[in-house]
């Protein structure tokens, strides 16, 4: 039996492509999970605006 392409090149082989696209938020589709990252970023933009102004 032929083991070929074992390893890790072999294992991300497997893996899907990620393109980055844009996406939009719909209130009428979200989730619970949805508004949780809604809510996240929106501190983590927060903070990040509070330590660039220092």
């Amino acid at each position: 039996m032929s083991r070929g392409n074992d390893g890790k090149a072999g294992a991300r082989a497997d893996l899907p492509t990620v393109k980055a696209e844009d996406v939009e938020f719909s209130a009428e589709l979200a989730d619970e999970e949805d508004r949780e990252a809604q809510r996240r970023a929106a501190e983590a933009d927060r903070r990040a605006a509070e330590y660039e102004g220092e």
